[in-house]
């Protein structure tokens, strides 16, 4: 189980939800308009409603501000994910790159993939596969100057 944790990255979670989303979505809002994906996770009508302090303020929470607050939480933990050093962890990174590849393709290519949560979620798959990268060779580079001194 720990070693299936390790390789599978996190923030495919919320890029299939994205695509859940994108793909289910039917394209119709009140009295049969069409709307477009951009809209639909835009509107404050799916989220959430929450009152401020200040007076009379409320904080709408759209379908796309879940998605990304639950993005940056994942991004969180991949970024911990990829101060290991283990085998798992290149194989997390190439999985990571394939999610990355995937979103780039979605992005450009479909229509009800480009939207700003979705270009963020992009940025955040890329930021994950060279944090693991840039990670993953300054604690080899480390490993491979610890017995010798040289190349310092």
């Amino acid at each position: 189980m720990r070693a299936i944790f390790g390789i599978f990255p996190l923030l495919a979670v919320p890029v299939i939800i994205y695509n859940l989303m994108a793909f289910t979505f039917g394209g119709t809002g009140e009295g049969g308009v069409a709307i477009t994906m951009a809209q639909h996770i835009a509107d404050p009508a799916n989220g959430w409603h929450i009152p401020m302090v200040s007076e009379g303020a409320v904080w709408d929470l759209t379908s796309g501000d879940m998605l990304i607050l639950i993005s940056l939480g994942f991004f969180f933990v991949e970024i911990l994910k990829s101060t290991s050093t283990g085998s798992s962890t290149i194989a997390n990174h190439a999985v990571s790159m394939v999610v990355f590849i995937i979103c780039l393709i979605e992005f450009l290519l479909l229509k009800n993939f480009a939207t700003s949560v979705f270009f963020i979620l992009t940025i955040m798959c890329l930021l994950d596969v060279l944090a693991g990268v840039v990670v993953t060779i300054i604690s080899a580079r480390r490993d491979f100057t610890v017995g010798d001194g040289v190349g310092r």
